[in-house]
């Protein structure tokens, strides 16, 4: 851009000394220039001017000085032969008059006398040469106006030099010498004003059009006045930059200073009001023209379609172009594209193709811009067959597809995942030599990271840099995405970094990419670390941000981090949308805190936020889990009055409730309910229901459902069938549960649990060799055992007192590194200590401490009871003293067990001081329990202690105050049994 300040408008002010006029007579001396000027005169004047001065000594004298003079002196003269020497003088000097004075005077000379045409040639030497800002050409020119009186041209110079810039496109001078304050009366004309705002409007100089129009409003103040292109112009720009309010405002001031709006001023308004959408007031202004007696042409009906197009109205596209042709009006090529391009937009490709033909039929020929909107639309809508035929149909009608035709059609393939075709399009594409775009790689990148395809990617993009083009930002952001989804995180990272590297500054959708993609990963530190980089470059984030960091706590559990990004979107201003609020209800319904759930749910609702199925069904599992059923269903209702369906997954939750608390009834009228709705059931609906009614001990509903399951073709899994099989082990149908457990194996659904199941339900039944081929079986099918089926195995063998097999399947349990748990090893001290070989249950026992196992209290019973056998009460109290200390129950057994002992110790006081405990710790001792106590005490013929026995078993109130030791030990009850069962049965009620 050409500087225009290298002169101050002091410059303009500083007045051109006047060239002397001086009278040439005889009695003057003429000094040499002043000869050589009066010379050069006086030959002019011959009509072989040309020879004579060539042929004299006048060529060796010419200089800017001497040309100037003689310009000055025969101003008045013919100005043709006058510009003929100008040009005579350049080739005699050899060199382009570059002389400012010398052109300015040429310039005015010019102008006074109404030869523009030479007149603008000068400007345009004066204006290229570079050397000469627009001040100093104005400088020099406003000299040659002081210089004399005969110039009358100010006005016409000044445009002239502004339109002199604005033609060649040096609209920032014309600009800066339009604004600048001269000091002179050089005033442009409305033309030249008009010219200008046109030329900067078309060049989109949006800030120096308004410095312009600024600085007419001035003038306009002092008398200068508007005409209609000046206002059209104006309410062109206004609504260019979107500003429709002072588009209109412009529009009503027009009239109101009494410049009547002409057709294009009209056009411009109602095209102006359709691309900002007031479409409807395009209209009534258009029917505001006619009763103005002004007549619509095709451009307005044009505006109104490209209006109603872009608004999506169709119905209305199609009467604006009845009313046109009842007009008599007929469309131009540019408002069939404008009915095209809307029906495309619409999505109604087909109807496009129509207006397509009916454009050919009125003989208009279709270009190539109408056939790329043809063929995106058919490709934005999937219809790749029909966007080859349009391409095979341009080349029949002989015109050349673009870079656009071919990028539209890879976009569309792209879309569809079929990356080989697209591939096939970019190959013929580069043999027309038609040169891809970033935009077109970019579209096969995106098709590609669609595909997940890392290696095309890696080469595509090779490709690309290879041919000098630079990935875009939203090339990076995909590709960031991408590696994000294949969990190549650091790669995602390296990417950032590489836009760093090339000066790409990642947009918010980048670091967007970046932020959900580690919130998904859960790295929710990194998420943030690139947030506050985000917020570092000063871009603001989006509610997509936020929801990336709200999800990604809400996941964690971490609901009070979740909640202050929440508040503080919504300090932002930003509104939650339904999917933000299911994350946050969802996830204070996961951390258990349903009060604040419904908070949330209750101020979306405030928000006027509709919840979807989603969110109600969210709330309602979170309910459902708490089994706060009343709540669920109100919800649930609520659902419904919304006219909300709710989806299977809502049922789901009330039905697994319902069968939880065992309301089978009612889970079963849920399903009845869904099925009516047609909400279809899943597996898991099926399964709840069927686990339901076999632990309500119902076999006949489940089989029912089991059926309906296959007439529906809902999938059949292995816990349906385990559900089957538990509840006919349940209800000891052996036959029916074999049958089942055969289709399972069948089937390949038979697992773990499933064996586990009959072979617990064998072992009850006492059929522990079948259990034990099940075992065999298992191991055939390859199916792993776990410690549950060894120890219900290893359980049945200890009671039937096997040993041998018990320690031979514990053996071989460890040996498929099977952990033995509590529960194993207490079947096997406990089969041990029945068949008397204590020394094996002290080894076990020892063991199964040594390997970091720690015993329950139904171990400790076992270990009390085989020490009491051997005699060691030593330590069965230590151990009674460790359950007391473990904090876990003891129970009357084992009191009995040490009693017992302790009786045979002849310890009788530490055994009467542990029968008081056992009163004072609760424990209520049935009468059979009372007489065995006795008996140990009278066995050993301590009658007195035996007395206090009695009277300690009394205080209790285990036996009757009347009864006797004789009548304990003879076993008479006096009703003591049925006032002991009727306690017992208050206590289990």
């Amino acid at each position: 851009m050409r500087a225009l300040t290298r002169a101050s408008s002091h410059v303009l002010n500083a007045r051109t000394r006047p060239m002397p006029t001086r009278r040439f007579s005889s009695q003057t001396q003429l000094t040499e220039q002043e000869a050589t000027v009066r010379q050069i005169t006086s030959i002019l004047t011959q009509n072989d001017w040309q020879r004579l001065l060539t042929s004299s000594n006048v060529p060796k004298k010419l200089n800017p000085d001497v040309i100037r003079s003689v310009i000055h002196l025969n101003r008045a003269h013919n100005l043709t032969r006058l510009l003929s020497f100008f040009h005579w003088s350049e080739r005699q000097m050899g060199t382009c008059q570059n002389d400012l004075k010398v052109l300015s005077l040429l310039f005015v000379v010019l102008c006074n006398c109404k030869m523009y045409g030479p007149a603008s040639a000068i400007v345009k030497r004066m204006i290229s040469d570079g050397n000469n800002s627009g001040f100093e050409i104005l400088s020099a020119v406003d000299g040659c106006f002081r210089e004399s009186d005969e110039f009358v041209c100010k006005g016409l110079v000044f445009n002239m030099l502004i339109d002199g810039y604005r033609k060649i496109g040096l609209l920032d001078e014309a600009v800066d010498l339009f604004l600048c304050d001269t000091g002179c009366e050089f005033v442009p004309s409305l033309f030249s004003c008009n010219a200008l705002l046109r030329d900067l409007l078309k060049g989109k100089k949006m800030e120096l059009f308004w410095k312009v129009w600024a600085k007419m409003n001035k003038m306009n103040a002092g008398g200068f006045e508007f005409d209609v292109y000046s206002y059209t112009t104006v309410i062109d720009a206004y609504f260019k930059v979107r500003n429709a309010e002072e588009g209109k405002r412009v529009f009503s001031e027009m009239g109101e200073k009494g410049c009547r709006p002409n057709v294009a001023t009209y056009n411009v308004v109602i095209g102006g009001l359709c691309r900002v959408g007031f479409v409807d007031e395009a209209v009534e202004l258009k029917n505001s023209m006619v009763e103005k007696g002004l007549v619509p042409d095709s451009y307005t009906y044009v505006n109104l379609i490209y209006g109603f197009s872009a608004a999506k109205r169709l119905g209305d596209v199609r009467l604006v172009l009845s009313e046109l042709i009842g007009k008599g009006l007929k469309l131009d090529t540019v408002a069939y594209y404008a009915l095209i391009d809307g029906f495309v937009k619409q999505g109604d490709v087909e109807e496009a193709f129509r207006v397509k033909d009916e454009l050919v039929a009125s003989g208009n020929q279709i270009d190539l811009v109408i056939y790329n909107t043809l063929l995106k639309g058919f490709c934005k809508s999937g219809k790749m067959e029909k966007a080859r035929e349009v391409l095979n149909e341009i080349i029949r009608m002989g015109i050349e597809p673009n870079s656009r035709t071919y990028t539209s059609l890879i976009q569309g393939y792209c879309r569809m995942r079929k990356m080989v075709s697209a591939f096939e399009l970019l190959d013929e594409m580069k043999k027309k030599n038609l040169v891809p775009s970033v935009f077109t790689y970019g579209v096969i990148i995106d098709g590609l990271c669609h595909c997940g395809d890392l290696r095309q990617i890696n080469a595509i993009l090779g490709e690309m840099i290879t041919r000098g083009l630079k990935p875009n930002a939203i090339i990076y952001t995909n590709l960031v995405s991408t590696y994000f989804k294949k969990n190549k995180l650091q790669e995602a990272g390296k990417l950032v970094e590489r836009m760093r590297r090339e000066g790409i500054t990642p947009d918010v959708s980048c670091f967007n990419s970046l932020i959900i993609g580690l919130c998904k990963a859960k790295r929710m530190d990194e998420a943030r670390i690139y947030l506050v980089e985000m917020l570092r470059r000063g871009l603001k984030p989006n509610i997509h941000s936020f929801r990336a960091f709200i999800l990604g706590y809400c996941m964690a559990g971490e609901m009070q981090t979740a909640g202050r990004f929440f508040n503080e979107m919504l300090n932002s201003g930003l509104v939650p949308n339904d999917v933000i609020y299911t994350s946050i209800v969802d996830g204070y319904c996961k951390e258990g805190n349903i009060a604040e759930a419904i908070s949330k749910f209750r101020c979306m609702l405030a928000r006027g936020i509709l919840p979807e199925v989603q969110t109600y069904s969210v709330l309602i599992n979170g309910l459902s889990k708490k089994l706060e059923l009343r709540e669920a269903l109100g919800i649930f209702l609520e659902l419904l009055e919304k006219g909300l369906v709710p989806d299977v997954d809502t049922y789901n939750s009330l039905i697994t409730s319902f069968c939880k608390i065992c309301d089978v009834d009612k889970a079963f009228q849920l399903y009845e309910e869904m099925c009516e709705k047609g909400v279809e059931p899943n597996t898991l609906t099926y399964n709840v229901l069927i686990d339901g009614f076999c632990k309500a001990g119902d076999l006949t509903e489940p089989f029912q459902l089991f059926d309906e399951m296959t007439k529906r073709g809902v999938p059949l899994d292995g816990s349906v069938y385990n559900a089957l099989l538990s509840g006919c082990c349940k209800e000891e149908k052996l036959e029916q549960a074999l049958e089942l457990f055969r289709d399972m194996l069948e089937k390949g659904l038979a697992s773990t649990l499933s064996f586990n199941t009959l072979i617990e339900f064998l072992c009850i039944s006492n059929k522990l060799q079948e259990a034990h081929q099940l075992l065999d079986a298992m191991l055939e099918e390859q199916v792993n055992p776990n410690h549950d089926t060894y120890t219900t195995l290893i359980n049945q063998y200890c009671k039937v007192q096997n040993m041998e097999k018990a320690k031979q399947l514990f053996l071989e349990m460890q040996q498929r590194n099977l952990k033995p748990a509590t529960i194993t090893y207490r079947s096997l001290l406990n089969g041990y200590n029945r068949m008397g070989n204590r020394s094996e249950v002290f080894v076990v026992f020892e063991e199964m401490l040594g390997k970091g196992i720690e015993p329950d209290n139904f171990t400790y019973y076992v270990m009390i009871d085989a020490h009491c056998k051997e005699g060691n009460v030593m330590e069965a109290l230590k151990l009674k003293d460790l359950i007391f200390d473990k904090r876990m129950p003891i129970s009357a057994e084992a009191y009995k067990a040490i009693i017992k002992a302790l009786c045979k110790r002849e310890e009788y006081s530490e055994a009467l001081r542990l029968l008081n405990e056992m009163g004072e710790s609760g424990f209520r001792l049935g009468f059979a329990s009372c007489r065995t106590v006795a008996n140990d005490f009278l066995r050993e013929g301590v009658m007195d202690y035996a007395a206090k026995v009695l009277e300690c078993m009394a205080s209790f109130g285990w036996v009757s105050n009347s009864i006797s030791l004789a009548d304990i030990v003879k076993g008479e009850n006096s009703g003591v049994d049925l006032d002991e069962s009727k306690d017992l049965m208050k206590q289990t009620a």
